[in-house]
């Protein structure tokens, strides 16, 4: 199958000499490996081209596994043989000699001593082509090779005293799938693809240099990058379209389903240069987008371990699954007329039936307006709970424990890692679904006569309380907003000036009144900056107009490649102000905002704004990562950044028209189901004749008003209390303290403060605390006690806050931060406030 990049496997062992130029760009010889191996990479589609799946699977290379009969499928060139290829190497690097091992990492650590700036060991001349995963093991005192270094072995690990074993393993297992990346990085032909792997070889190669967990930031984004994922689509698709199969039938078309993921799962994307041909402007320019974070995300951490992985079903929706499944599907399409013969008896219906689920995937692709890709589309919660079952019978059925998975059942490749369908790992999964599952067999949805009944006796209350309900009092703000905008005595209109085409004379018309209103509105702000910012090519305006006078409006820059809008002036006119239209201009921009794809929303507000926009549905607490909006946004002093997200599935001009509708009609129901169970009974004689408790479910007219029995999880005890064996306490504290610093809010954190930096700062805090120092003392064994390690984080935030004042984003950090971190201590049983 021709397709996307592989990862090629290192053909040679990479000595002190390569190895410590690998970041200089040096080529490396092809020599047959002593290891072994050799001929592990065979350029573009070797290494990555199949992916290995469950009985009866159809891979992406096209081959089946397991259960085929009439010949076995090449293993050479297969994902999971690479896989296993590249664990062996790691497990054999793990289990050298402690010298060894050190001499390895010593090729990528810097030099210790003062004033160098070597970047990695290299091994004496006379050594030189020798390999240190065999059977070189050099002393300590071997001098490095590069002339400005000279220091010995030693100098370069000496910040490696007193390392874990398994740290050590980690930082080796990053170097593996470094050079992997290294060697890909000089076969692979497309540019693209090589920027991507020399992006990520040099994060791990930093990775490596400070002894942290490589973390993606930046432009991508965070998975998951559209809502809903395609893993939800496809299987909402299973509902909406064969709910009324009979259940054996229904199976079925869920495991044709499922295959289909699975194929998806493992499908090498081609790059955007071979793409470009049958792609439009826009869709290219899309897939360009995804191809890289399907690289960053998905493809290469299947093969580097050192990076998270991430299930393309699970966090790739609609845009990318467009752009792709014309080609794919025909691939998959001949695959099941190919290898049918090969399926089990018992799976060939899922071939069978794969080229009708295809056709019917494609037209709901192609519909705008089909359920499946509505966010907030879900199956009845009685056929949640049918599946749920159905699946923990076959699991029990099959020998797994219920909730463990099975790879079979799910179409998932024996080298899956064990998620969930929410991509989240099922041992954090257990409790959460636990709880759902009881909520849910609780939770009935009320007859639709009962809810048309009242939604019938809202509407004649509101036809028979007309007189009163016309009294200004009694009505909304919004309301009027909307009577007056549906007779057109207010319109809305999106503004802007042009330099491509010309621009109508009403335009300027409107454009130089809005100046006007902003500049009489905003006095601190200097006319000529509104004047520009309001002329400017690429900011809009949304205009409010009555009376064909604009009275107020909202000027925004939008941002479409990183996702959100810029809100830089926001006034209505003082002889129309608590009218009811700032809120109303805010709905219409968020409406507009999301037409375009565009999901949030950021401004700048001052003192005497923060309270509008927090009505708004603004807030302090930033969301979006700040290399997301750095650099783009305009910053003002004394002024606080605000942030709003945008739900895709909302209208807002009708929200809340809708729900205030809803409460009503939640009162109504309320007010009849009140009125059927009403009923004076008799008290309780049982204690008067001596018995000293009853059951609850026993209790007269209980039952009648709807009251069940709740099933409540257990309780489980303290995982961790101050006696737990102290490197299983260590062991929490390292996963709590790496979760804090992948945080988005914890860059302030992460190092110490220099006096360079903040000069007085020494002045202010006498015990200064951070990241970086509380990982050395967790290495040291310092924190013996939970409370300990909660006092120090506790004074990374007392400290930030009492230094910074509360408008700063620092502060909002600290805050954020520290939510976080309790959160994280609470999951572990370690936190008791």
């Amino acid at each position: 199958m021709s397709g996307g990049p592989s990862i090629t496997l290192k053909s040679q062992p990479i000595d002190g000499s390569n190895s410590g130029n690998a970041a200089a760009g040096q080529q490396q010889q092809q020599q047959p490996a002593a290891n072994g191996n050799s001929g592990a990479g065979a350029g573009p589609g070797g290494a990555a081209a199949g992916g290995a799946g469950g009985v009866g699977q159809i891979q992406a290379n096209g081959h089946v596994t397991g259960g085929a009969a009439g010949g076995s499928a090449p293993q050479e060139g297969t994902r999971q043989n690479s896989l296993q290829r590249i664990q062996q190497r790691k497990q054999k690097v793990f289990s050298l000699p402690i010298r060894q091992k050190l001499a390895k990492l010593a090729m990528y650590s810097a030099c210790q001593s003062d004033n160098c700036r070597c970047t990695g060991w290299k091994t004496p001349q006379e050594n030189r082509h020798r390999d240190v995963e065999s059977s070189y093991c050099p002393e300590f005192s071997e001098e490095c090779r590069n002339a400005s270094c000279r220091h010995p072995l030693r100098s370069h690990i000496a910040h490696l005293d007193g390392i874990s074993s398994s740290n050590m393993d980690e930082l080796l297992g990053a170097i593996i799938d470094m050079e992997n990346l290294f060697m890909s990085m000089q076969r692979v032909e497309d540019e693209d693809t090589k920027k991507v792997y020399l992006y990520l070889f040099r994060l791990l190669r930093q990775c490596v240099l400070t002894r942290q967990q490589a973390v993606i930031r930046g432009p991508l984004g965070d998975p998951p990058f559209e809502s809903p994922c395609i893993t939800k689509a496809v299987l909402s698709l299973v509902f909406y379209k064969y709910n009324h199969l009979n259940q054996s039938e229904l199976q079925t078309m869920t495991e044709v389903a499922k295959t289909f993921l699975n194929f998806l799962n493992h499908y090498n994307f081609e790059s955007p240069s071979a793409r470009r041909g049958d792609l439009n402007h826009e869709d290219a320019s899309n897939y360009k987008i995804n191809y890289t974070r399907w690289l960053v995300f998905c493809h290469v951490p299947a093969f580097c371990n050192s990076l998270r992985q991430f299930e393309t079903s699970l966090v790739f929706g609609r845009t990318l699954l467009r752009t792709v499944f014309q080609y794919m599907s025909q691939q998959l399409k001949k695959k099941c007329i190919s290898e049918r013969d090969r399926f089990p008896e018992d799976k060939r219906s899922i071939i069978t039936l794969m080229p009708k689920f295809l056709e019917t995937l494609r037209a709901e692709l192609l519909k705008d307006d089909s359920p499946i890709w509505d966010a907030s589309y879900r199956p009845p919660n009685s056929f949640v709970i049918q599946q749920r079952k159905r699946h923990q019978q076959q699991e029990i059925n099959a020998g797994n424990p219920p909730g463990s998975g099975s790879a079979a059942t799910h179409g998932l490749s024996s080298g899956s890692k064990r998620t969930s369908v929410t991509g989240e790992p099922l041992h954090k999964r257990a409790k959460k679904e636990t709880i759902e599952r009881c909520s849910s067999e609780s939770m009935e949805d009320l007859p639709t006569d009962v809810v048309m009944r009242a939604m019938k006796s809202v509407s004649e209350s509101k036809t028979t309380n007309k007189a009163e309900i016309l009294f200004p009092q009694n009505v909304s703000r919004d309301e009027n907003v909307k009577a007056e905008e549906q007779k057109r005595a207010i319109e809305f209109h999106v503004v802007g000036n042009s330099l491509a085409k010309p621009v109508d004379k009403q335009t300027i018309l409107w454009l130089l009144g809005l100046q006007l209103v902003f500049a009489y509105q905003l006095p601190e702000m200097p006319r000529e900056y509104i004047s520009q910012l309001v002329f400017d090519t690429k900011h809009k305006t949304l205009a409010l107009i009555k009376e064909n006078q604009p009275i107020g409006g909202i000027c925004f820059r939008p941002f479409p490649s990183q996702s959100f809008t810029e809100i830089v002036f926001c006034a209505v006119t003082m002889a129309e102000q608590v009218k009811g239209y700032g809120t109303h201009l805010m709905n219409h921009l968020k409406d507009y905002s999301i037409q375009r794809g565009i999901k949030h929303l950021l401004t700048f507000a001052d003192c005497d704004a923060i309270g509008y926009f927090k009505k708004q549905g603004f807030s302090k607490d930033i969301k979006l990562a700040r290399p997301v909006y750095a650099g783009f946004i305009k910053e003002y002093d004394s002024a606080t950044l605000m942030h709003c997200e945008l739900h895709p599935s909302i209208v807002n001009t009708q929200f809340i028209a809708v729900i205030r509708k809803q409460s009503e009609i939640l009162k109504e129901l309320i007010a009849q189901r009140h009125s059927e169970v009403q009923k004076v009974r008799t008290g309780l004689t049982c204690f008067k004749e001596g018995l000293p408790s009853i059951p609850v479910e026993s209790i007269p007219g209980l039952r009648e008003i709807g009251w069940k029995p709740q099933m409540r999880p257990a309780r489980s005890s303290r995982p961790l209390e101050e006696s737990t064996d102290p490197e299983k306490l260590a062991t929490s504290f390292a996963s709590v303290l790496q979760s804090v610093r992948q945080h988005t809010t914890a860059w302030p954190f992460l190092r110490p403060v220099t006096a360079a930096e903040v000069p007085d700062y020494y002045d202010h805090i006498k015990y200064p605390m951070d990241l970086k120092t509380m990982g050395e003392r967790l290495k040291k064994g310092y924190y013996q006690t939970r409370r300990l390690f909660m006092a120090d984080m506790a004074r990374i935030f007392s400290n930030c806050r009492f230094y910074n004042s509360p408008d700063t984003e620092y502060y909002r950090c600290a805050n954020s931060l520290e939510r976080y971190f309790q959160t994280k201590m609470r999951e572990l049983g370690l936190w008791d406030k």
